[in-house]
């Protein structure tokens, strides 16, 4: 089997590491040798083992008969979904780990995959090394997933581990983050939470059978959390965690992303450092938790390695995915009930005519109080928030 890589930066070399390391292995489990015959990238090589490889026109690889496995590890939506799209209809399996791809233009691609009788496969793209996505389109058909919780964002779960460890501020954490790579220079996408609700939008839509857009999911990120709150924290006996949550709601499901103080009962609670977490309801398993690296170089390539393997043994044979274009209408947030954590510079008077009976903490904050409230929807906090002066406010879970 002779594939070509799309993107060789960091995740695109590592599947070709991958398939050297374990070469042997790979082709006694694919039922036949994979070869990397092209590498499309813009930039040149010039001494790397593979710099014969890399090609800079990815008609040639549409055109090529000789390929029937295609890897997508450039980024982004443009130009992926285009070469992406034009290997499909040519007749070549495609894997990738674009989340930004799967996310907005997934369901498209998985029917014109059906269409040409080849396969799009993706699990690379939520949780990294964790298989999560095969699990669900395979091994837990028979059950009806009614929750989703997790942690999907290794960045801002390094993070905020070590701001619970060493009591550190935001912006120091950040800058450690980037000056050990784990963040990058622009950290928008990870610490406003955009990564992770790119990630829930594919799982939940992979549940449902249809499409979840991602910028209808409400989506907070880290930068509200301070040191202050860590403390809270830690006297509540609980951990702050960015959770990417899906529940099902009737005939919808309410998605959000957040943070929230999870006790230490949670099974999510010690999912520390850059590791991810994902933990599921089904109606007829119970609870399930899915636990590992959820980004970096071999872990991923790893995962993009296993679809190229499933889709050895499935030439010439779609593997179907339910998953379709039609929209699915998400449950309004403001109607999703959570009990909330409040900092507040009002007085105990003034929160107990807001909100009526709470839950005061004291750790000798000067000039806060702090309490937590009964489960009540976003939209009664909104309202009753309004009679006192928030500092902050976390969900808890």
């Amino acid at each position: 089997m002779k594939i070509a890589v799309m993107g060789y930066g960091t995740i695109g070399s590592g599947v070709v590491e991958v398939l050297k390391i374990n070469h042997e292995k790979i082709a006694r489990r694919a039922g036949e040798n994979v070869e990397v015959k092209y590498i499309l990238d813009l930039r040149e090589f010039p001494g790397d083992p593979m710099e014969d490889k890399i090609s800079h026109d990815y008609q040639m690889i549409v055109d090529d008969p000789e390929i029937g496995i295609v890897v997508e590890t450039m980024g982004g939506v443009e130009p992926a979904y285009t070469f992406v799209r034009a290997m499909l209809e040519a007749g070549k399996q495609v894997t990738t780990s674009n989340k930004n791809l799967v996310a907005a233009r997934g369901a498209e691609l998985v029917a014109v995959a059906r269409e040409h009788g080849v396969n799009f496969q993706f699990e690379a793209s939520v949780g990294g090394g964790i298989p999560i996505i095969r699990p669900l389109n395979k091994c837990l058909t028979a059950d009806e997933i009614e929750e989703i919780s997790a942690i999907l964002n290794g960045t801002t779960n390094y993070m905020l581990t070590k701001m619970a460890d060493e009591g550190a501020d935001f912006a120091e954490v950040l800058k450690d983050a980037q000056d050990k790579g784990y963040a990058e220079k622009d950290p928008t996408a990870d610490i406003e939470g955009h990564d992770p609700c790119r990630k829930i939008a594919i799982l939940t839509s992979l549940v449902c059978g249809k499409q979840v857009d991602f910028e209808e999911i409400y989506c907070e990120g880290i930068t509200k959390i301070t040191a202050a709150d860590i403390r809270y924290a830690k006297a509540l006996g609980r951990s702050i965690k960015l959770l990417a949550s899906s529940r099902k709601e009737g005939d919808s499901y309410s998605c959000m992303v957040a943070p929230f103080l999870l006790p230490a009962s949670h099974p999510l609670c010690g999912v520390n450092g850059v590791f991810n977490g994902i933990f599921l309801r089904g109606n007829v398993l119970g609870d399930a938790m899915f636990y590992g690296s959820g980004a970096g170089k071999l872990p991923t390539a790893s995962a993009v390695v296993a679809d190229i393997v499933d889709m050895v043994k499935h030439q010439h044979t779609n593997i179907y995915i339910d998953w379709s274009p039609e929209k699915m209408e998400l449950v309004d947030y403001k109607e999703s009930k959570n009990a909330f954590f409040v900092r507040t510079s009002s007085d105990a008077a003034a929160v107990s005519k807001a909100f009526g009976s709470v839950e005061f903490i004291d750790i000798g904050m000067a000039g806060e109080t702090a309490f937590t409230t009964g489960v009540m929807t976003e939209a009664e906090f909104e309202e009753r928030s309004a009679g006192v002066a928030v500092i902050n406010r976390i969900r808890l879970g």
